[in-house]
């Protein structure tokens, strides 16, 4: 079973990394505001680069002069299944088993767009709406 990781991401400015592993890499997406288990929360996923597998167990500091300087910390793991769609149809809806990310959420693609996406959590048993983004650094 394929599994994702969301990096906390201390850089210039604090954002999230979503981290999927498909294709044997790690599609990457940067979420700005973090990810959310409130569905009425549409957060803004920016494509990047895709990473190397062994990236997904990494925690520590990438250095000053760097691509990305600063503090990376695992915010989230676990293992996640297609329940429909895919990367390619820019519709992709996964169900996530995390300990923080939990049930269905979706990829959307922004018309228009080259690297913008949607990440949306769906309306199922695990949605929170009273949701708050807690960091996970010391």
């Amino acid at each position: 079973m394929p599994y994702f990781v969301v990096h906390e991401h201390h850089a210039k400015r604090l954002h999230f990394d979503l981290r999927l592993e498909k294709d044997g890499v790690l599609k990457s997406w940067a979420i700005p505001k973090g990810p959310s288990m409130n569905p009425q929360d549409k957060r803004l996923a920016i494509q990047v680069e895709d990473h190397a597998l062994e990236y997904g167990n990494f925690e520590g500091i990438i250095p000053e002069g760097q691509y990305g300087a600063g503090e990376v910390y695992i915010w989230d793991k676990g293992n996640y299944t297609t329940v429909k769609g895919s990367l390619e149809e820019g519709q992709w809806e996964i169900f996530m088993e995390g300990e923080i990310l939990k049930g269905n959420f979706v990829l959307l693609k922004l018309k228009g767009k080259a690297d913008e996406w949607l990440f949306i959590k769906k309306k199922d048993k695990y949605a929170d709406y009273n949701f708050k983004l807690k960091l996970r650094s010391p």
